[in-house]
């Protein structure tokens, strides 16, 4: 089935109702190859039918999302951010800590987790630059659009391909067993993230604070309004002196004054000065 020219806006509002991408007359190929058999398997008679339809499906919902959702990634996903987290961010977010009721407790949240391999990247940082993480109060939330791709990620589960990309052999070994097929990420690694399925353009009531945000390579799908308006939710999600770290093509100089970029480690973050509204947002 393919998308005509009258459809593309209302198929368009559905997946920015759903996932806040950004779809126009550009995109029919993209529709019509994520989409175009979903909506003979739905028994649409064409996309304006399939629409109406979906509307009131949670099951096409969810099948619409994971299927328009980019899920590339990989460990240590371009290293900079890790880098810096390792050599910056965590050592200064410990420092700051010393001697107040929040010493030895870490809060982050990977954003748009994918299947996984964010959040366990950040937790072997984490163990890496505090060796007795067992003796700490860590937790690392990891959340993502697509429940597929969370039951995978929770799994801890890879295939000796997807082993392969971002980690070393020191790491593969350090932080994973060998299993049938593939690799699964250790049991310490494990304990330390918890995985929930969350729509991030949805009220993030009850989350955070958190010190450490890392939502990359999300919002480039979003317009500008969206986007603005998801980073600004972030800050409210984010501990006083907290850090964001977004995808290195993003840049939010433009959202707010309050997001002045930093560098180190060729990495770029931001660590912007919220208002105090987190307890009503």
């Amino acid at each position: 089935m393919n998308v005509t020219p009258e459809e593309i806006p209302a198929v368009a509002r559905l997946v920015h109702d759903l996932c806040g991408v950004e779809l126009d007359e550009s995109k029919a190929y993209l529709i019509d190859s994520r989409l175009g058999k979903m909506v003979d398997a739905a028994g649409c008679a064409n996309f304006a039918d399939f629409c109406r339809k979906t509307r009131d499906s949670l099951t096409l919902q969810s099948l619409i999302t994971d299927a328009i959702t980019t899920q590339e990634t990989l460990f240590f996903r371009d290293r900079a951010p890790f880098e810096a987290l390792k050599h910056k961010v965590l050592p200064d977010t410990i420092d700051s800590m010393e001697g107040t009721l929040a010493a030895r407790k870490i809060r982050i949240w990977s954003a748009a987790c994918s299947t996984g391999q964010e959040p366990y990247s950040i937790a072997m940082t984490l163990c890496d630059v505090i060796p007795d993480i067992n003796t700490w109060d860590v937790q690392i939330l990891a959340t993502d659009i697509s429940e597929s791709s969370l039951i995978q990620a929770s799994l801890g589960r890879y295939n000796e391909f997807d082993a392969q990309r971002g980690l070393t052999p020191e790491m593969r070994s350090k932080y994973f067993e060998k299993t049938p097929g593939g690799w699964r990420v250790t049991e310490n690694i494990r304990y330390l993230v918890h995985f929930d399925c969350r729509n991030l353009l949805q009220p993030m009531t009850g989350l955070g604070p958190f010190d450490i945000i890392f939502c990359r390579n999300v919002a480039i799908y979003f317009d500008m309004e969206t986007k603005r308006d998801l980073f600004i939710r972030l800050v409210d999600r984010l501990s006083p002196n907290g850090y964001l770290f977004v995808g290195s093509s993003e840049c939010l100089n433009a959202i707010d004054p309050r997001f002045v970029a930093k560098h180190y480690c060729r990495s770029v973050y931001y660590q912007p000065k919220r208002e105090p509204t987190f307890a009503m947002s």
